[in-house]
């Protein structure tokens, strides 16, 4: 209405890394953000954060993924303020990895994050009781949707890496197994798996019932890369399987499948739209609908879905597509097109992603006539020796903001020695 201002709403953000924080600016005008020291304890929060929080009219609170400190949600439901935990969606970028670019999807839910399977989400509650039969419209949409993604071949992350699946399996003679392996330290199977596993447990059960069957292991993305460190070393079940080790776009690795074996991988759903049978030893969202063979159930779940009302609930209306440019709200349709458009246009591999670093500076963290710049060349090395692959080019990007988001507080404490940074900011 005109001559009316809407006032932005103020929203308190919690565990938000600081190249997400223009992201979400951007995705959310909306909002008037107050982004929470990274790693703010529940000490901090009730001496601090509580009181700031309700001296604003109706506020809300974001929290990334779970990592909320003790008594927030509790704060919150005392205090009836809305609180939403955010995970990328199901599309998440043309990277073939956890890279720092702008995620094209994100999920908002109000219960708790998607692959919580202790509580409902409110992706389980949506898919729990939506009335999927009488929206035809919405079911239409999502078998186009479903062949869309088939023949474009978009997933989660995307990559066009060309690969000659019959020379990289070998020639077909039986039954061929996809073990997906995970982070194993990743919040989705600490909350979407409580019986605890590593991706060489997998290995071992899928070789277990599956005997005589050819065994691939697939890596994840991120430890390929070495964004992640791994938990358990692959060559320890080299006996079992054939390990991948190059970069595999997943629609590809689903070639000649008969069956899929994972934890809590979005790409055991992904299997399920490809018409492969997945066995899920933990219970990520996609599992408990009658579709999937299930290692853990999930009492509240139980109520047999066709794989297009699964699709319908999960990709169309529950999470939120986003232009990562102008950060204008997207359809999924919109969205999976630009991925196909991007990687049709490209004609040479695109160039690793480079972080734009801060300037030079004659003063403040950076010291006097900025001589700790001179710091970058000796600890990029040990940096490189200790840390993954993409730590050092994040390093020399901004080596405040890489030390000062560091889960070790000991190497917090160490990155402020080296280049002091505000205390509210730590």
């Amino acid at each position: 209405m005109r001559g009316v201002t809407v006032s932005a709403i103020p929203t308190f953000a919690f565990h938000i890394f600081g190249w997400k924080q223009a992201v979400f600016q951007r995705y959310f005008p909306e909002c008037r953000f107050t982004f929470v020291p990274l790693y703010a304890g529940a000490h901090e929060f009730e001496k601090e954060w509580a009181t700031r929080i309700l001296q604003e009219q109706n506020p809300q609170i974001f929290v990334w993924s779970l990592r909320a400190p003790d008594g927030l949600r509790a704060f919150a439901s005392e205090h009836d303020i809305p609180i939403f935990f955010i995970e990328d969606g199901f599309i998440r970028s043309v990277e073939a990895n956890a890279s720092r670019t702008p995620p094209l999807s994100l999920a908002l839910d109000s219960g708790t994050a998607y692959f919580d399977c202790r509580e409902p989400s409110d992706l389980e509650r949506l898919l729990a009781t939506y009335d999927f039969d009488a929206d035809t419209e919405l079911l239409t949409r999502a078998a186009a949707g479903i062949r869309f993604l088939l023949e474009t071949g978009v997933s989660k992350y995307n990559s066009d890496a060309a690969v000659d699946i019959e020379n990289l399996y070998g020639p077909k003679s039986g039954k061929r197994v996809l073990v997906i392996g995970q982070v194993e330290d990743d919040a989705s199977i600490q909350f979407g798996c409580l019986p605890a596993i590593s991706n060489n447990d997998l290995v071992r059960l899928a070789a277990q019932e599956n005997p005589g069957a050819q065994i691939i292991y697939k890596p994840h993305p991120d430890i390929l890369n070495r964004v992640r460190l791994a938990q358990s070393d692959p060559q320890d079940v080299r006996h079992l399987c054939q390990i991948l080790t190059q970069p595999l776009p997943m629609a590809r690795a689903f070639e000649t499948i008969d069956h899929v074996y994972t934890i809590t991988s979005l790409a055991g759903f992904e299997a399920l739209l490809r018409g492969i049978k997945v066995t899920a030893y933990g219970c990520p969202f996609y599992a408990g609908w009658g579709l999937t063979d299930d290692r853990q159930p999930n009492a509240r779940r139980g109520r047999v879905l066709t794989i297009e009302a699964l699709f319908a609930g999960s990709y169309l209306l529950y999470p939120r597509y986003y232009d990562p440019q102008t950060g204008k709200p997207m359809s999924f349709e919109e969205t999976v097109d630009g991925i196909r458009r991007h990687f049709s246009r490209l004609t040479a591999p695109a160039e690793p992603y480079q972080p734009t670093g801060p300037r030079w500076q004659a003063w403040g963290p950076y010291g006097i006539l900025g001589w700790r710049h001179l710091l970058t060349p000796l600890v990029s090395p040990i940096i490189a020796k200790i840390g993954h692959q993409r730590d050092t080019v994040n390093y020399r990007a901004d080596p405040i903001q890489f030390f000062r988001e560091l889960s070790n507080p000991k190497f917090r404490l160490l990155g402020r020695i080296l280049y002091p940074f505000d205390k509210e900011q730590v």
